[in-house]
């Protein structure tokens, strides 16, 4: 099974992968961690990415798509993958629709996650992380036991710069103009199933096992 997962920032891509995961047994490869972990150590991939991520900018094409397609060629996995925040854009899409085919693969789906806008920016501007160990954390539900001390490890608890209000309104703005076309894209493609992305979680959850679960047949 090999499925992409597309929605605005915030809309609960990550949540849902999480346990995707876990009960299909398909690995995560999330843009936005591979992104972070190279800007924290400060390989070349993460010093090019950095200045377009602080301004809440895409990372150019080329860049993601390196990071991809050697994340993909080095960990094949037998059950398939999904993809968390890529593709981005036509360029994106059309460079791993031509690198998957030289795998021998395709997407069998595209999980959309549809979200209010003004519950996006609720949601994004709320979260915080520990900046060492990764560990997320909610000022509306899920707070430190200590200030701005993680419960884990006793690192620091940050906004990061690209969940700040101002910030995600351009990642919004940004979105608009660049991804929501992959949408028709692959809506050509008769790949797109829309998950409405509102409320409880497991309630969404349980939209997006009925899907996968029609997929394995």
């Amino acid at each position: 099974m090999h499925i992409v997962l597309l929605g605005l920032p915030g809309a609960g891509k990550g949540t849902q992968a999480k346990m995707i995961e876990q009960e299909f047994d398909l690995p995560q490869i999330s843009t936005g961690d591979i992104i972070r972990l190279a800007l924290k150590e400060q390989t070349e991939w993460g010093k090019k990415a950095e200045d377009f991520v602080k301004a809440g900018k895409l990372v150019p094409d080329e860049v993601v798509i390196g990071l991809i397609e050697e994340r993909l060629s080095a960990d094949r996995h037998p059950k398939g993958f999904m993809l968390d925040g890529f593709p981005r854009t036509l360029v994106q899409a059309e460079a791993l629709d031509r690198f998957l085919l030289s795998l021998g693969i395709r997407l069998d789906m595209v999980l959309y996650f549809d979200v209010d806008r003004e519950e996006v920016v609720k949601r994004l501007s709320s979260r915080r992380i520990c900046e060492r160990c990764q560990t997320p954390y909610n000022v509306m539900s899920k707070l430190p036991k200590k200030d701005d001390i993680c419960d884990l490890c006793g690192g620091r608890v940050i906004q990061r710069s690209d969940d700040r209000p101002e910030v995600v309104l351009q990642r919004l703005e940004t979105y608009d103009h660049q991804t929501k076309p992959l949408i028709d894209y692959y809506s050509l493609k008769n790949i797109v199933k829309v998950i409405p992305s509102r409320g409880d979680i497991q309630d969404v959850y349980r939209e997006v096992q009925a899907v996968l679960r029609l997929l394995e047949k």
